[in-house]
């Protein structure tokens, strides 16, 4: 129920929903509220109802639990999602805790001075099963622990704030990793299931035992602000991973990783063949990266749902190791096709272009070696990259080449030790146009223009709204 609180000083009656989190207190109850501390933020839909963790006892010192305190305000907040939802505001503190889900029609914002630290306790991760489209877990044939902000069938979540930050403590994990201590797959920051209308923007992430944010199964999901940061020899601490997303624009975010800046991925293998969700409509856009061991975007190699319709325009890249690669293998099947790219600027890169079509890695001895992927339709236009080792790595799969590709207008200026062989090319079939250092001869020179889409994706449409809260 709506409560109306009268607010000392203030000569008009604002509508809030408070709950105190002392014993005997039921949700619902007001305090007085000082308006000074109302904060504002742009997303896809305002809420009506509005709470504050310390309503529920949390405790902002770094060292207390809040798993249950999370667990409790969401719980509670729940009840408005068909009453014009709720939030629920992380005011300044650290906020220690574990995995807590998340409920439709709901804002979780973090405070600028806020910070929620990442339980390093495994009893507050649950255990989940495998993806079925994975078959199994990443780091071990069992199943994952629960991600640190996890929610499934969902609808209308904003995940933001005015850059409060995600602290995954990852280093912990890191290290029971590289000793094969872990049964599970380490946790994720955020990842959201079979869910529709996400945000997720505004906030620094940093230090996360694994992938960063893993949006799944999910349509209509908007990305964009993000600072995420780990060290650059972190294992697997990818930025971004849209994975079987349709509809799905990722834009003005900055990321240092240990791994793939952004991953596009969509099942593994015969599990990815037999789910058969692919991740289309995908928008990228005013990144950053800096990743030396890994891609700045990569496609795949878990690609067996498929990929499509991509559109990457106005990426920089700095001390990373490639552009846009493609990780593709014999077993993966499916397809990457309808790849536009252009106005990328790198410096410092290994690679600017590179193909694989040997990634390895299967799950497990039951995937069909004769399910070859087909990778057609790689656009590339419009490129500036400087101390660079190797122009490209182009490596199709025999008997199965990748067709289609096209690069146009690309000025690379070599490292002072440049590889001998700039052009390494086979099973590859395309053109080129205005491209420098002179390409291999599978991809023979013609005068010009590699496409990019005109038309808008639905999600390029989607316009933001003014909200507002008490802190």
């Amino acid at each position: 129920m709506e409560l109306f609180c009268q607010m000392s000083n203030i000569f008009k009656v604002i509508p809030v929903v408070l709950i105190l989190g002392s014993l005997g207190s039921r949700l619902g109850e007001c305090r007085n509220v000082k308006i000074s501390n109302t904060i504002s933020y742009s997303a896809i839909s305002c809420r009506k109802h509005s709470a504050v963790l310390t309503d529920f006892g949390g405790v902002g010192d770094g060292k207390t639990s809040n798993t249950k305190v999370f667990q409790t305000a969401i719980a509670n907040l729940s009840k408005y999602s068909p009453d014009g939802g709720a939030q629920l505001i992380i005011p300044a503190g650290k906020w220690l805790t574990g995995s807590f889900n998340l409920t439709s029609h709901f804002t979780l914002f973090l405070h600028k001075e806020a910070v929620l630290l990442a339980s390093q306790d495994e009893a507050e991760w649950p255990i989940l099963p495998p993806l079925p489209s994975y078959g199994r877990g990443r780091d071990a044939t069992g199943g994952r622990f629960s991600s640190l902000i996890f929610g499934t069938n969902l609808k209308d979540v904003v995940i933001t704030g005015n850059n409060g930050t995600i602290d995954g403590q990852g280093a912990t994990w890191w290290n029971k990793f590289h000793k094969g201590l872990l049964n599970q797959t380490r946790p994720y920051l955020i990842e959201l299931l079979y869910s529709h209308k996400i945000q997720i923007s505004n906030l620094i992430l940093i230090n996360s035992p694994s992938w960063n944010v893993h949006p799944t199964y999910s349509s209509n999901v908007l990305i964009q602000g993000l600072t995420i940061l780990a060290p650059v020899d972190s294992p697997n601490t990818d930025g971004i991973n849209p994975d079987s997303c349709t509809n799905t624009r990722i834009e003005d975010c900055y990321i240092v990783s240990g791994d793939d800046c952004i991953a596009v991925k969509s099942g593994w293998d015969q599990y990815g063949i037999k789910f058969g969700m692919p991740t289309k409509k995908l928008v990228i856009r005013r990144l950053t990266c800096i990743s030396p061991d890994s891609a700045t975007i990569a496609l795949g190699s878990e690609m067996s749902g498929g990929i499509q319709d991509v559109r990457a325009e106005d990426i920089t890249a700095i001390n990373t190791q490639s552009g846009i690669r493609i990780k593709t293998a014999a077993g993966r099947g499916a397809y990457v096709k309808d790849i536009f790219v252009r106005r990328m600027n790198f410096k410092t890169m290994k690679y600017v272009f590179w193909m694989t079509g040997s990634y390895g890695s299967h799950p497990d001895k039951g995937y069909d070696p004769n399910a070859l992927p087909i990778i057609t339709r790689i656009n590339y236009r419009d490129i500036v990259a400087e101390n660079v080792t190797y122009s490209a790595r182009l490596e199709g799969i025999e008997k199965d080449p990748f067709t289609g590709i096209c690069i146009s207008n690309a000025n690379i200026t070599l490292t002072k030790k440049p590889e001998k062989l700039q052009w390494n090319c086979t099973d590859i079939e395309g053109v080129t146009s205005n491209v420098n250092p002179r390409p291999c001869s599978l991809l023979p020179g013609k005068r010009l223009e590699c496409p990019f889409p005109k038309d808008r994706l639905p999600i390029e449409n989607v316009k933001l709204k003014t909200c507002s809260a008490a802190s």
